[in-house]
């Protein structure tokens, strides 16, 4: 147990250096929200691989000349495989070999309360989730995956394997419907529901390092922002007004593992809906381009030509 929470602290530090430059991404408000959201895989990956690809050219590579080591487990001729030692508090790996005995210990106590706070936290999620879906199984149903209830006071996604639309008593007659049902249907097609599963199950894992939870806030924000814009995309221009005007008319409200029309800031979000821009193909380009600059920026590892130690 020591040794597993030694390797997942290293990757926590790493995810938290991963989502701290995306966060300082994502202040470039020219950038749209749904090429943000691509950016976010990069912390949750960080926080949950620890193994990476050697990069001459990534973060890890310019952190190890200075705060880092990082352990090779396998050196190709392409490529290396690595893993990041942010803690440095071993001298030998696989098993682990502490440079003191008290690290030992350390590791090993604090790996056992990091299991039992991360199983309990898991284990509140999953029975809150089936409370929910629990409580909304007598919805009635409108058409279709569309249903409406008295027990939800936003428009909203519930469910992963079989999402369905669970609308509250006055959306019923809102001239606006048919743009609620788009947006909540745009959720289902890009999978958000699953997504923020994985998320909340992320930052259970790493409970201990704040910066997960703070990463759970914005990407949580940033996907209704994404959304928006995916179905702001396929509209018209007065269109985009009216699906404005339907933000306001929905109450604001607040959802843990549902994706709901109210679930983020009304204000930023009619902001940015008055504003939007549909992208050119050259801008896509110049941004798909930024992207993948990004992703190597910071999934590589260092690779075996920077200061390492060989397993």
């Amino acid at each position: 147990m020591g040794d597993l929470f030694y390797w997942l602290f290293n990757m926590s530090i790493v995810g938290a250096l991963a989502g701290l430059a995306v966060v300082l991404i994502r202040l470039i408000k020219r950038i749209p929200r749904r090429w943000i959201v691509l950016l976010w895989m990069i912390p949750f990956l960080r926080f949950l691989i620890p193994v990476g690809v050697g990069g001459k050219y990534s973060l890890m590579s310019l952190l190890s000349r200075f705060a880092t080591r990082t352990v090779v487990i396998y050196e190709g001729e392409l490529s290396d495989l690595t893993i990041t030692n942010t803690v440095q508090a071993a001298d030998r790996y696989f098993p682990i070999t502490y440079k003191v005995d008290l690290l030992a210990d350390v590791f090993h106590y604090a790996g056992i309360v990091w299991a039992i706070i991360a199983a309990a936290l898991i284990l509140a999620m999953v029975i809150l989730y089936a409370a929910t879906i629990s409580e909304l199984r007598n919805a009635e149903q409108l058409r279709d995956n569309i249903y409406c209830s008295p027990k939800v006071s936003t428009p909203a996604v519930y469910g992963v394997l079989r999402p369905r639309i669970i609308l509250p008593e006055s959306c019923r007659e809102s001239k606006d419907l048919d743009l609620i049902v788009l947006h909540e249907r745009r959720h289902i097609r890009r999978l958000d529901n699953l997504w923020r599963v994985l998320a909340f199950l992320t930052a259970a894992i790493h409970w201990f390092n704040p910066a997960s939870w703070l990463f759970l806030k914005l990407y949580l924000e940033d996907a209704e922002l994404a959304c928006d814009e995916s179905l702001l995309s396929k509209l018209s221009a007065d269109e985009h007004k009216r699906y404005a005007h339907a933000l306001l008319s929905v109450r604001e409200g607040k959802t843990v593992f549902a994706s709901g029309f109210g679930g983020a800031k009304v204000r930023t979000r009619i902001e940015r809906i008055l504003s939007y821009r549909k992208m050119t193909a050259a801008s896509v380009i110049a941004f798909a381009a930024l992207l993948a600059a990004i992703a190597y920026f910071l999934l590589t590892n260092a690779s075996a030509r920077s200061i390492v130690f060989r397993f």
